[in-house]
């Protein structure tokens, strides 16, 4: 599972909605992407850790953590420069950074307490391949947060959050992002080839001693945290 060859197409979109990304996503996700990730950070991340924010866009799964915990030590890692470029100073030290995919994990073995990543995974070339580099960077007890879209395992509430994704958010990305925001339309292809909220789950379970599974909006939004 992952994107395969779809993902130089989503990278691309990615790319080119920089300057409109953060706006237009707080109003897809109905106002919730900040609760959310304040939900799947609380409790999970400590001071002191030492943090990789994988697929961290603009950091701001790590901008959470940090107002959450205080001292933590951040990497941002992301395989767009220019997202890195664009962080902003909202931290209070400029964490490290570094540019690659999830598959290809430039650090050693066992150098982070706690992995994010915040409605990236799901941009994910090979799906498995990311599970077991990001097991690989983790400490033993360190944590892997993820937040991101679910996929619902009934089949009611799945046709629910596609018609959603697929009809009511291209109108209101237009509306907050002009023409440009059209091009969050690519969110439903990576919708797609996402697996179902107990398939994702199964998955962490291969490689992690223990999961923590919380939804909302219907199943539609996940707040992960796999244990080493």
């Amino acid at each position: 599972m992952g994107l395969g060859s779809y993902w130089g197409e989503v990278i691309d979109v990615l790319r080119q909605i920089i300057p409109i990304y953060d706006r237009v996503n707080s109003y897809i996700s109905l106002g919730k992407d900040a609760e959310h990730r304040r939900r799947g950070i609380s409790g999970r991340v400590r001071p002191g850790d030492l943090i990789l924010d994988a697929g961290s866009g603009f950091g701001n799964m790590s901008k959470t953590a940090e107002k959450i915990c205080g001292n933590i030590a951040i990497t941002l890692y992301d395989p767009l420069v220019p997202m890195l470029k664009n962080t902003g100073s909202h931290f209070k030290k400029t964490p490290d950074m570094s540019c690659g995919v999830f598959e290809h994990i430039p650090f050693r073995e066992e150098q982070f307490d706690a992995v994010l990543c915040g409605y990236s995974l799901r941009d994910a070339i090979n799906l498995k391949i990311a599970i077991s580099e990001i097991h690989r960077v983790l400490k033993k007890g360190g944590r892997f947060v993820i937040v991101d879209l679910g996929k619902p395992d009934c089949a009611v509430a799945r046709a629910g959050v596609s018609f959603y994704l697929r009809t009511v958010l291209p109108i209101i990305a237009f509306s907050v992002g002009g023409r440009l925001g059209l091009k969050f339309a690519t969110l439903y292809g990576t919708y797609r080839r996402w697996p179902q909220n107990s398939k994702l789950e199964s998955m962490l379970l291969e490689k992690f001693s223990r999961v923590e599974f919380e939804k909302d909006l219907m199943g539609g939004a996940i707040m992960v945290a796999a244990y080493k």
